[in-house]
């Protein structure tokens, strides 16, 4: 049997070492691509935002189909909905960015500004 060649060597102890930096990266509870876009965040607050004006449209269809009052309840399942939609949006917006402003530490003064020019 041959003796392996030293460049690999070279190669397996540098692949090892990025392996164990990325591990402890890891471990330590390193951002991960989807943390940094916030592609996430974005579809989870769509999704929301859909969610609510679907579901008051098809609670006002319903009620309009049972109760013969069309087309009130549709307008007023879309109103609602839109309404629910927009409040449940924007609470998860404002939790989000006062997480973000958390993370990132308080923000750095404004320069002065001089009042005579």
């Amino acid at each position: 049997m041959t003796d392996p060649d030293p460049s690999d060597d070279k190669a397996l102890d540098r692949l090892g070492d990025k392996l164990k930096a990325f591990e402890a990266k890891r471990q330590k509870g390193g951002s991960s691509i989807s943390d940094e876009s916030g592609v996430g965040e974005g579809y989870r607050l769509l999704g929301a935002m859909l969610g609510g004006v679907l579901g008051g449209v098809g609670f006002g269809w319903l009620f309009d189909h049972f109760v013969h009052t069309a087309p009130w309840g549709l307008i007023g399942g879309l109103l609602i909905g839109t309404t629910g939609a927009i409040f449940s949006t924007v609470r998860s917006a404002s939790r989000m960015s006062d997480k973000a402003a958390a993370k990132s530490g308080p923000a750095p003064p404004a320069p002065a500004r001089d009042e005579d020019e």
